[in-house]
């Protein structure tokens, strides 16, 4: 966080005043609040004594041509819940940890899309996605690739085998379950069907041959 930084704030307020204030005129300088966040404590800053204290550790006053900005520090403001969204954004692990137990988001999904920022900054990945959804989306995606197989069969052990057998190929159930597994999907009915006479009896299981037999032994 740089004096350039701050230029750059001030101009971009200028064009949105200007962008959103009935013509002709302005909307009252009072109507807008500039911000500035920084992760650690701007040295520049301090030693051209702009910065003014507030009455939160770590948030300043920085007056800067005409606007006055409110300048965060993300490394130096204080221990509380309360600030449990920017402390996820800090370099201290502990801050970081702080903010994590206490953060509560309000959409479904914040906790994926925070965790593949995370990732993104750390692998420095230049290929990201433009939405919420997309960032879900292929941080899932990574996340079934990571799997060693013995998680992934423990993902697929807590699957109904309804769920199991209508979205894996056959050459996939047979990986991850037994036969006898997969033969209880199936009625007696639809296990024989297709199969010739030999074939029918050879596909029965030891009880269903039993139950032939004394139907067999009925009928003489």
């Amino acid at each position: 966080m740089d004096g350039w930084a701050l230029d750059e704030l001030i101009g971009h307020y200028v064009n949105y005043r200007k962008l959103i204030s009935p013509k002709p005129g302005l909307l009252p300088e009072s109507d807008f609040q500039l911000y500035a966040v920084a992760t650690r404590h701007p040295r520049g800053l301090a030693r051209r004594r702009r910065l003014q204290p507030t009455v939160w550790p770590g948030v300043y006053d920085v007056p800067w041509g005409t606007p006055t900005i409110r300048l965060i520090v993300l490394n130096t403001i204080a221990p509380h819940p309360r600030n449990a969204a920017w402390e996820l954004f800090s370099t201290q692990h502990d801050r970081i940890r702080q903010g994590a137990a206490s953060y509560r988001p309000r959409r479904p999904g914040t906790w994926d899309l925070l965790y593949r920022l995370y990732l993104l900054h750390l692998l420095e990945d230049p290929s990201m996605a433009t939405t919420i959804e997309e960032y879900v989306r292929d941080l899932r995606q990574q996340f079934l690739h990571s799997l060693t197989p013995e998680e992934q069969q423990a993902v697929l052990d807590q699957l109904p085998p309804e769920d199991v057998f209508k979205h894996f190929t056959p050459e996939d159930v047979f990986k991850h379950f037994t036969p006898e597994d997969v033969f209880k999907r199936f009625t007696p009915e639809e296990r024989l069907r297709g199969l010739g006479p030999d074939e029918r009896l050879r596909g029965l299981g030891p009880e269903e041959l039993r139950q032939l037999q004394d139907y067999l032994k009925m009928l003489h």
